[in-house]
């Protein structure tokens, strides 16, 4: 059993937890599991289920470890910095959290202990084939018809598409049109008319698929908002781009002292000096933002409503510029498949098609400012 690090403060919970990724998800690990399947390890991520980090911010009434939305910020940070393989962000960052938003009792007995565990993973199905995270695009289609039992169920008909770890799921969090309007619906992975079909993808760290629903069953997550939803979605996958943009960083500032070009390290140059520089405005802007608004979903604050659109523009686009600052100052070694530094420019560009893109989240918050 390994020692749990749930209890860990501040900066220790976020040392703990690189230091233990830097032996589960070295450079090596990443590679081969981008390769295989399914995708992630299943020791690993047992051992992320017996630290305590799947279930950080779950209640201990739920078999978790009763921390808040800060503590896991740091830790998506550090599983960003490392790319970890493993479907941390959309079961524990994105999933729970909503279930958690929702207050739904039934849900949460259901779906939390098991998550905290390891035993449940757990991914949202929101966009269909156009990609877009907004309501008035949701067209799968929600109905109740009677079950054997008398009861109402609902039923769903459609398709999602950009599904991040469907192939691995057990357990979907669907949004879909119903009478009433967009809800948030618990869709067994095994439940009758779902079928799933993988998707080629730009980052293969991060597996998709494509979900399509024939009247396949599914139980209504009471208390759940779509708009909830995303902004847990934003925040989740901002935090984890500070990390990679934190470690593009790092990449860059060790080559530039190690290079040597007319006898020096080209880090004594001007324009590589600068560079990094911007680098490092860029992170702790992204950082800054991405901390705010960990904070107001920590709290229940009102204002995550443009703390979420903001943190996942600045930090996903933050990410983006230092992983292509990254592959540059590295020269023609950066360009070159033996580098990792390909690995976060693939993971940067999609996080920032992921979840809706820049554009349309500068769109959503100016909406929500009244612009």
């Amino acid at each position: 059993m390994i020692a749990s690090v749930a209890g860990a403060e501040g900066g220790d919970l976020a040392a703990d937890v690189r230091a233990r990724l830097e032996a589960w998800s070295p450079p090596s690990e990443v590679r081969r599991l981008m390769e295989a399947e399914p995708g992630h390890d299943p020791t690993v991520w047992r051992e992320l289920a017996e630290a305590g980090l799947l279930g950080l911010h779950v209640p201990e009434a739920r078999g978790g470890a009763g921390r808040s939305w800060v503590e896991l910020a740091a830790v998506l940070e550090e599983t960003g910095a490392a790319l970890l393989c493993a479907p941390i962000l959309s079961s524990v960052g994105i999933a729970a959290s909503t279930v958690l938003a929702s207050g739904d009792a039934e849900a949460s007995e259901a779906l939390l202990p098991a998550i905290a565990r390891g035993e449940r993973l757990v991914t949202v199905a929101v966009a269909e084939d156009d990609g877009r995270w907004e309501e008035a695009s949701v067209a799968t289609a929600a109905t109740r018809e009677a079950s054997s039992g008398g009861d109402p169920e609902w039923r769903l008909a459609g398709h999602k598409s950009h599904v991040v770890d469907a192939t691995v799921a057990d357990t979907f969090l669907v949004a879909a049109r119903g009478p009433d309007g967009v809800g948030i619906f618990v869709v067994d992975g095994v439940a009758p008319g779902l079928r799933r079909t993988p998707l080629p993808t730009v980052d293969t760290t991060r597996r998709q698929a494509r979900l399509e629903l024939h009247g396949t069953p599914a139980r209504r997550l009471e208390g759940a908002s779509f708009a909830s939803l995303v902004d847990i979605a934003c925040v989740a996958l901002a935090c984890e781009a500070v990390g990679g943009a934190r470690r593009c960083l790092e990449a860059a500032v060790a080559h530039a002292r190690q290079r040597i070009q007319f006898g020096r390290p080209i880090g004594s140059f001007q324009a590589v000096a600068h560079r990094c520089a911007e680098m490092l405005v860029d992170l702790e802007c992204a950082r800054g933002a991405a901390r705010k608004a960990a904070e107001a979903l920590a709290t229940g604050d009102p204002e995550i409503a443009t703390l979420a659109p903001t943190a996942k523009v600045a930090c996903t686009e933050a990410f983006a510029r230092g992983a292509a600052a990254n592959i540059q100052i590295h020269g023609g070694t950066g360009f070159t498949w033996d580098c990792d530094a390909h690995l976060y420019f693939k993971r940067a560009r999609s996080s920032q098609l992921l979840f809706g893109d820049p554009r349309h989240h500068r769109e959503v918050l100016a909406r929500r400012l009244g612009w």
